[in-house]
């Protein structure tokens, strides 16, 4: 069959796709250990209290309703009202509901951003999406109905004690000119576990401004929820930036809530978008929320309960991968947030792709880095040695896969 334009672009393969696939099959492979995907935690507290929710509501009708109404196209009103109350009280930004719009999912989200932002205008000129910082999410790659609709620089890294590292923005490297439609960063970032410093969203704030172009955060695990972020950071937000959050890392992956924060025109353009397409974004994940927030428990929780998790979880992690992998050349992003430790094996001797499918052939499932070092300008060897791990299995499950890691890590490094 002859597809469009459109169609042999998205029918394709992708590396989000992949992920997805990998994910799903994990799922019915019980014995698979899922270190790959972005499924959050089922973390038992979390669990308990959405068991309890939902029958509540259930019993007083409200998860009836929820299911069986379309809200409007900007999404569910109440929500969207309580969310406005709740960030402007906590932190004092100048928002309204005018300023929040809903969706079916942060991947939506982005695709209407980037094409609202980017691509072919009227003029006839291209605009850009501007990553500043390589790696950078896989799920952006494939998301511009035009191609090459990126542009990332590799950062700086920094080598810490103890066999960590950091990346950092490299300012003196960026160009920002008339092709550049938006500038769009993760904080914290999917793969790499990096939380830009509060003085990196300054400059990005100030160089977007200067431009006159929004800023994006992609803000899906961050503050102030789910907040999963281990650094001391402030959260941001004002006009020129879009805030792009989601109800997944609190539990609720299959619900499909992501919510967008900016000026009144982005919102008016986004919620007519979500008008052609889905009609209206969907209902039950809003109408959840709304109880957290009437209950107090929105913020709370995700202090109390999620981020603590985590934050153990990921200590786990990087205490194993140092107990088995002691070759000085392996190294691991500093954990500062989201669920995903990134290891770095420096001089590799094979890509990470032929890692995965050795790894895969072993039953352990992670994420090879080269999907996420988008839109750079000339090859990059570091791009080729990188892993994405997530570490939200049982501390049996993570032991076993990443002894089995270090093993294949270590016969990797024999060949060479």
């Amino acid at each position: 069959m002859e597809f469009s334009g459109f169609g042999d672009k998205f029918a394709g393969d992708s590396g989000i796709t992949q992920l997805m696939h990998d994910l799903n099959d994990g799922l019915t492979n019980p014995n698979a250990i899922m270190l790959g995907g972005g499924n959050p935690a089922q973390i038992p507290a979390m669990v308990d209290y959405f068991n309890q929710l939902l029958a509540e509501m259930a019993a007083t009708g409200e998860l009836t309703a929820a299911i069986t109404n379309y809200d409007g196209p900007q999404g569910k009103d109440l929500f969207i009202s309580a969310l406005a109350t709740l960030l402007k009280q906590h932190y004092g930004w100048d928002i309204s509901s005018k300023n929040i719009t809903l969706t079916n999912g942060s991947q939506s989200a982005f695709f209407n951003l980037f094409n609202l932002l980017a691509g072919k205008c009227q003029d006839g000129s291209h605009k850009k999406i501007l990553l500043p910082l390589s790696p950078e999410y896989i799920g952006y790659a494939s998301a511009g109905l035009d191609d090459d609709m990126f542009i990332s620089y590799q950062p700086t890294i920094s080598l810490l004690n103890d066999g960590l590292f950091k990346y950092h923005i490299d300012f003196s490297q960026l160009v920002i000119d008339d092709s550049i439609g938006a500038i769009c960063a993760s904080r914290p970032t999917n793969p790499t576990g990096n939380v830009l410093t509060d003085d990196e969203i300054k400059q990005l704030d100030t160089l977007a401004q200067q431009h006159n172009i929004p800023l994006i955060i992609d803000n899906a695990y961050g503050i102030p929820f789910p907040d999963i972020i281990f650094a001391d950071v402030t959260p941001f937000w004002n006009r020129n930036t879009i805030l792009c959050m989601s109800l997944s890392k609190l539990g609720l992956p299959g619900i499909r809530c992501g919510i967008v924060i900016a000026n009144e025109e982005i919102i008016t353009a986004l919620t007519n978008i979500n008008g052609i397409i889905n009609l209206a974004p969907g209902s039950l994940g809003p109408a959840i929320a709304d109880k957290l927030i009437a209950r107090n428990d929105l913020l709370r929780l995700s202090h109390d309960i999620i981020r603590p998790f985590y934050y153990r979880k990921a200590q786990y992690a990087v205490s194993r991968l140092q107990h088995y992998i002691t070759d000085p050349r392996f190294r691991i992003h500093k954990p500062e947030g989201a669920i995903f430790l990134w290891l770095w094996c420096d001089a590799l001797p094979i890509t990470t792709k032929e890692l995965y499918r050795r790894l895969k052939a072993r039953g352990v499932l992670i994420v090879p880095g080269e999907y996420f070092f988008i839109g750079l300008d000339k090859p990059w060897r570091h791009s080729q040695q990188c892993l994405r791990m997530n570490y939200v299995q049982s501390d049996e499950l993570m032991d076993q896969g990443i002894k089995i890691i270090a093993e294949e890590i270590t016969h990797a490094y024999a060949e060479g």
